[in-house]
């Protein structure tokens, strides 16, 4: 598997949910509720971020990613800007390997959930991927599984339905992290 290069086409399905498309683009996702997916996603990213600030201290295109899906849900940037910033972190993970890579491309997800809701799953996936990457050999898994169970109690109440509903349908395509 290539571990990320193909990040957006990996995790986008084929057919779109319309509970996952914004009100704006046509689908039933309210903005409140868009808003909300970005700032889980920016949680599940922030769980890791420290796997990527341990091999790479000086470069803060991750922790700004994050930072920018937050400012995006508070209405304070644009989608184009957070978007963007989500397109560098991802610049960041592409030369590393293992969790650093995973932890900053979840980053980027995180912040293109301002762009395309769906990329929620994208932060949550490579979120595990990190954690599962940084354990010992025979703990990857377990340490996956604890890493998406720890995202599930952080879902939003009112998403919560749809957020499993979409990791259930959409597994597959994100390397099946979110199966037991």
């Amino acid at each position: 598997m290539d571990e990320g290069s193909r990040n957006s086409r990996v995790i986008l399905p084929a057919v779109r949910d319309p509970r996952l498309v914004s009100v704006r683009r046509g689908g039933s996702l309210t903005e409140a509720d868009h808003r909300l997916l970005a700032l889980w996603a920016a949680t599940c990213a922030e769980h890791v971020l420290g796997l990527f600030e341990a091999s790479d201290p000086g470069d803060d295109r991750p922790r700004a990613a994050i930072e920018a899906a937050r400012a995006w849900a508070r209405g304070e940037a644009g989608m184009m800007t957070t978007r963007a910033i989500g397109g560098h972190a991802m610049g960041a993970a592409r030369p590393l390997r293992g969790a650093a890579r995973f932890a900053a491309y979840s980053a980027g997800q995180a912040a293109c959930v301002a762009h395309v809701p769906e990329h929620d799953l994208g932060a949550a996936a490579y979120a595990i991927k990190a954690a599962a990457a940084a354990a010992a050999q025979h703990r990857c898994r377990e340490a996956g599984r604890v890493e998406r169970d720890w995202q599930r109690q952080q879902i939003p109440a009112r998403l919560r339905t749809l957020v499993l509903e979409d990791q259930s349908r959409r597994s597959s395509i994100c390397w099946s992290v979110f199966e037991d």
